[in-house]
């Protein structure tokens, strides 16, 4: 991505589809790397904690390989009174969640860290509350029969066949995706100088000239 004399490259360091398909959304162009993280939860973690940590390792981890470029991580799970629910690894699992949302009001934490080509990383995180639906065992099992919850925190895509389960949504729709896209836009205004303009990025260090240093993919 070039934009005058400079040349960025934004980097996502997660293999998450709707990360990805958040990014294009706004219009960025941009390299997926995946992370060597081990994402095991630690005892006595808190959910804000533990998708923090995560978002920092990935983000962090790719940084180290990537040279000077901007790189973004990120990290997300499902919170029931305080279990964590996570990408469940059977479908026997998946019914399990499901089955413990139905009809009740959960919580999500999604963490995202950008790493600036200074070598500098910041974070942040979102938490939304997410209310389901009451729907019967039967349609959490056909819902289960489609494979959408198989790889996705919570057992349920928010963006897909799962947003039929879901009563209502209290904060960033984007974090329950996976990305929280205001977060994100607000670390690299902050931290790193650049501001998001409908497809573009705008430092912000020469507001008298604006150099668009990122351009609009496609």
């Amino acid at each position: 991505m070039t934009g005058g004399d400079e040349q960025v490259e934004l980097i996502l360091a997660s293999r998450s589809p709707r990360r990805a398909h958040l990014l294009r959304m706004l219009g960025l162009a941009f390299q997926v790397e995946e992370p060597a993280v081990d994402e095991t939860p630690r005892a006595g973690e808190e959910s804000a904690e533990q998708v923090e940590r995560l978002a920092r390792a990935k983000a962090r981890d790719v940084a180290r390989r990537a040279g000077r470029s901007w790189v973004v991580g990120g990290d997300t799970v499902v919170a029931l009174e305080g279990r964590v629910l996570g990408k469940p690894s059977s479908q026997e699992e998946a019914l399990e969640m499901l089955l413990r949302l139905q009809g009740r009001s959960h919580r999500v934490f999604s963490g995202v860290a950008l790493a600036t080509p200074a070598g500098e990383l910041h974070s942040a995180v979102e938490e939304v509350s997410v209310r389901f639906r009451p729907f019967s065992r039967e349609a959490a099992e056909a819902y289960v029969a489609t494979g959408e919850p198989m790889d996705k925190a919570g057992a349920y895509g928010i963006q897909g066949l799962g947003a039929a389960l879901v009563d209502s949504v209290n904060g960033d729709f984007y974090a329950v995706m996976g990305l929280p896209v205001a977060r994100l836009l607000d670390l690299f205004r902050a931290e790193g100088g650049l501001e998001y303009r409908f497809g573009v990025w705008v430092r912000r260090d020469h507001p008298e000239s604006p150099g668009v240093v990122s351009e609009a993919s496609g």
